[in-house]
């Protein structure tokens, strides 16, 4: 779930090396001053390829723990829409009409849908925006980063989530005859051997499927049919080494645990880095965890971020809290009290406060910011511009870049 998160950067470097690492989700950009950032948007982060993602999230978790956003964040969200449904990362000038050159993606597009549909009042903008993801199916069933990119766990698994949260039924949504749930079939690994059980982002250059922490991690929630937001779930009795959807997401949440089982949190693994505690990663993991098998599956994952999360939070800002928040909330725990950290005043303070009990929700008023005035794109010609600036973003040590969310390479 993390973005991805600006998701795509790592993504967009394995698409152009063909390395087995996949992108992650993470939690926001380092924060660097950026002297042109909207009022209305949360943190105070170069937006270039994680705003959508990030606002996305911050709007998402707030609604969940009852917050109702400030009118002008959730304009700054829907202005930044293209006419044909598409969100790109961020978009300097709304205003100007989205073209071929717009970095339109599935990810940003995706976190937009939940956000705005647990928000209620923008079925047109989600209306829109799924038509697009549905156009922007890959004929084995799921989804790339870009409309035309190689299908990938994340980015498939982070439409199901929209798909679900508008009530639509994933499985019901096909290309080529496939559903997402074949797609992901196609990138789970055997639940023998190295990496049993886990998902991989994608096929390498040899077309072998490596075990991926933060793909399993969205695998699982793919796999269920749910999206960023979970309950508690029980876990399932599944059979032996069957490859049905609640198959793949018990095989994948067993090998969550077993990574898990060591330090009680995931590691982050770059080329040249020293490897450290990946927090995005793990917080994403105690969803899953707790989605597929309840909240006391992913107690100690959980406790080890109760106790070690506030300073990466604190740097990471409004996406990293925000996924803490969700991962309070899919553990039954409470995220005004996470660790001694009240997330949600935390999360607030990022961005536009809040608005009070009874104030209007004319989310119209303030920005007077109009989608519908961009031109029709199709997303094509966004894998070029999107590859440019993966570099910047990959260098930029982003925490968060599907999503949202960084996506490390697990063994």
């Amino acid at each position: 779930m993390n973005v991805r998160r600006s998701a795509a950067a790592l993504a967009a470097v394995t698409a152009l090396t063909g390395a087995a690492a996949a992108p992650a989700v993470a939690a926001s950009p380092s924060p660097s001053a950026s002297p042109t950032l909207p009022s209305g948007l949360y943190g105070s982060a170069d937006p270039t390829y994680d705003g959508v993602w990030r606002q996305s999230l911050a709007l998402l978790a707030q609604d969940t723990v009852g917050v109702k956003p400030a009118a002008r964040a959730v304009d700054w969200l829907t202005g930044q829409q293209c006419s044909n449904g598409a969100w790109a990362p961020f978009r300097v000038d709304p205003a100007l009409a989205c073209d071929a050159k717009t970095m339109v993606d599935t990810n940003s597009t995706a976190a937009a849908v939940q956000a705005l549909a647990a928000l209620g009042g923008h079925d047109d903008a989600t209306d829109r925006a799924v038509t697009w993801l549905k156009s922007a199916q890959n004929k084995d069933g799921g989804w790339g980063y870009t409309a035309t990119g190689a299908g990938d766990t994340n980015s498939t698994s982070v439409v199901i989530g929209a798909l679900t949260a508008v009530g639509e039924k994933p499985a019901d949504v096909r290309k080529g005859g496939h559903s997402p749930y074949d797609a992901l079939q196609q990138l789970a690994l055997p639940c023998d051997g190295a990496g049993a059980g886990a998902f991989a982002f994608q096929p390498d250059r040899e077309g072998k499927l490596v075990a991926n922490a933060d793909a399993t991690a969205a695998g699982v929630l793919g796999a269920l049919g749910k999206g960023m937001v979970v309950e508690p779930g029980e876990r399932a009795e599944v059979g032996e080494c069957e490859t049905g959807p609640k198959e793949l997401a018990a095989n994948g949440a067993a090998h969550l645990s077993k990574a898990l089982a060591k330090d009680g949190h995931l590691m982050s693994s770059l080329p040249g880095a020293t490897d450290q505690p990946d927090y995005g990663n793990t917080a994403d993991a105690v969803v899953a965890l707790a989605a597929q098998g309840g909240a006391e599956r992913a107690a100690e994952p959980l406790a080890w971020l109760e106790k070690n999360s506030a300073a990466w939070a604190k740097q990471s800002g409004p996406a990293a809290y925000a996924q803490l928040i969700l991962a309070a909330h899919a553990t039954g725990t409470d995220p005004r009290d996470f660790g001694g950290t009240d997330l949600v005043k935390q999360l607030n303070a990022t961005g536009p406060a809040p608005q009070a009990a009874g104030e209007a929700t004319d989310n119209a008023s303030e920005s007077g910011s109009d989608s519908d005035s961009d031109s029709d794109s199709d997303g094509s010609g966004v894998s070029v511009w999107w590859m440019v600036g993966v570099g910047l973003a990959a260098g930029a040590g982003i925490g968060f870049l599907i999503s949202g969310r960084n996506k490390r390479q697990q063994p």
